[in-house]
């Protein structure tokens, strides 16, 4: 299932190339203001902070709202004590774009992360152009050099990696890079089943100074509240909001 992800994002990618070049694109992301500093807005605290996500659709559950307005749904995110939003931008599975995350950074003052399957360094420019904060890495998903490469870029363009693992090995990976936001997701994107428990088995692996994202799985304010214990600063939701009254699930999620 990734890897037919990945393939497809990078197909899409070179469509949207063949309209923008590389060039372009480079040059609208250097024009744009400097990005949000997302670590300052993440960064551990005597509560749990939320990344609340603008999710359409999963591989997994297929349709899950419509989400006609990105922008005010977002901005609702923001108005109930989000730190930071999260915009699918992946078009086959996810049924996201760009254009929603354009939207949303015009919408909220928060920081903003593309979440995509990012392999290639046109989708990092593409993200800052888009106004993106931060920019997801998925270890399972790359080499470790192309994975040092893309975070470096994404560091120099002044955005902040997510650098997601689903096991040890990957989280060794993943702090190789030299990142400090690291996510742990429940969802093996291999098979997409789901263990709620492997943050809690990983986090004593992420040191001091590392902020911890407790990604997937997460249905209840009882879940929020398994993953804080667990030592989770941030945890990323998106399926249980837009299934939901986003603000006053989101509401019950930071009262943990």
């Amino acid at each position: 299932m990734l890897a037919d992800l990945v393939a497809g994002a990078l197909e899409d990618a070179e469509r949207r190339r063949a309209d923008r070049p590389l060039a372009e694109v480079e040059a609208a992301a250097l024009a744009r203001p400097a990005a949000l500093d997302a670590l300052a807005a993440l960064a551990p605290a005597d509560r749990v902070k939320i990344i609340a996500e603008v999710k359409r659709a999963s591989p997994s559950r297929g349709s899950l709202a419509a989400i006609p307005d990105p922008a005010g749904l977002a901005a609702s995110y923001q108005t109930g004590g989000a730190s930071a939003i999260s915009v699918l931008t992946e078009e086959r599975r996810f049924h996201g774009s760009l254009a929603d995350l354009e939207a949303v950074r015009d919408a909220v003052s928060i920081p903003v992360l593309r979440k995509e399957f990012v392999a290639e360094p046109y989708q990092v420019f593409e993200a800052r152009a888009a106004g993106a904060d931060l920019v997801l890495l998925i270890v399972a998903a790359l080499e470790q050099k192309q994975l040092v490469e893309l975070h470096g870029l994404i560091t120099q363009l002044g955005m902040t990696p997510l650098v997601e693992a689903h096991s040890a090995d990957e989280l060794s990976r993943a702090l190789e890079t030299g990142a400090s936001l690291v996510g742990v997701n429940a969802r093996d994107l291999t098979t997409f089943e789901l263990d709620r428990d492997l943050f809690g088995r990983l986090a004593d692996r992420i040191p001091s100074g590392v902020i911890r994202v407790a990604e997937s799985a997460v249905k209840s304010a009882d879940d929020v509240a398994h993953y804080r214990a667990a030592g989770a600063d941030v945890v990323l939701v998106g399926e249980a909001l837009v299934t939901s009254d986003p603000v006053a699930t989101l509401g019950e999620f930071l009262g943990v």
